[in-house]
């Protein structure tokens, strides 16, 4: 019996791997000046220039209970189990849009909440889809993305707080001040919350976390380092070539999705990291 992996559009991957490894991706939506656009619709490039351009921040919404359903039923048809992969509940109901779902269809879907989100969901949508391929139960599958998922760090840098603060992610008054002083931030997503780790006053706010940060590498072992970023700031290149040296595998950087571009804002960035 085969198995299929379902996971949703806030994964940042490389769409050769989507192919490859036969990932079904179902896409959120976003909402902007009133026309509906899946979230796989647009390139980074077109997302980021209409939301640069739209009267009102983008709004993204989570795929329908239904959509959920046909893709499970129409994967399962052939008598496959499904194990669905999804951001993070702190973020969105996208994984509880999937459980319901699951409970909709005919299919053995195992759903699973990711903690996590963009490159960071990549890690173990791909070593999940990696084992199906070769042919393991779905035990062995879920035993490995539960290993993933307690070895990756994800961290987001935020250059402006227009977008958390449109987004009702942070208080108007905070935001204010933020724009107002220049201030940039470090956010950790963990299994609990979007923490603040970091915050300062200009650029170098960023380029001091990435040193520090390169730093606690020391002495650990990394399996892969990833870099997304929204609106190519300078910053992606910097941390990729500090970032490099403590790990073998070429760090990927990319373009993230418009769901997190709409939320994180110009100019953001993310280091997600797994360890051994």
């Amino acid at each position: 019996m085969s198995i299929k992996i379902v996971t949703d559009s806030t994964i940042t991957i490389e769409p050769g791997l989507v192919e490859e490894l036969d990932i079904t991706v179902v896409p959120l939506t976003i909402l902007i000046d009133g026309v509906l656009y899946k979230d796989t619709d647009l390139d980074s490039e077109e997302f980021i220039e209409k939301m640069q351009s739209s009267k009102n921040l983008p709004k993204t919404s989570q795929p329908p209970v239904g959509v959920f359903a046909e893709v499970y039923d129409d994967l399962g048809a052939d008598g496959s189990q499904v194990i669905s992969i999804h951001l993070t509940k702190i973020l969105s109901g996208t994984v509880e849009a999937a459980r319901q779902a699951s409970n909709l269809t005919n299919t053995d879907v195992t759903v699973i909440d990711s903690e996590f989100i963009d490159q960071a969901l990549k890690y173990q949508v791909v070593e999940a889809a990696r084992l199906a391929k070769d042919g393991a139960t779905k035990e062995e599958i879920l035993a490995s993305i539960e290993n993933v998922k307690n070895n990756t760090e994800l961290f987001i840098g935020v250059a402006t707080l227009e977008n958390l603060v449109k987004g009702g992610r942070i208080g108007r008054a905070t935001g204010m001040v933020g724009n107002l002083l220049n201030f940039k931030i470090i956010l950790q997503l963990t299994s609990e919350e979007l923490a603040q780790v970091a915050k300062g006053r200009g650029n170098k706010t960023f380029t001091k976390w990435v040193d520090e940060y390169a730093k606690s590498l020391e002495g650990r072992n990394v399996k892969e380092i990833s870099i997304s970023h929204a609106g190519y700031p300078p910053i992606a290149d910097y941390a990729k070539e500090k970032l490099q040296p403590y790990v073998e595998k070429e760090i990927i950087s990319l373009p993230t999705n418009s769901t997190i571009a709409t939320h994180a804002g110009m100019g953001a960035f993310a280091v997600m990291t797994e360890f051994e």
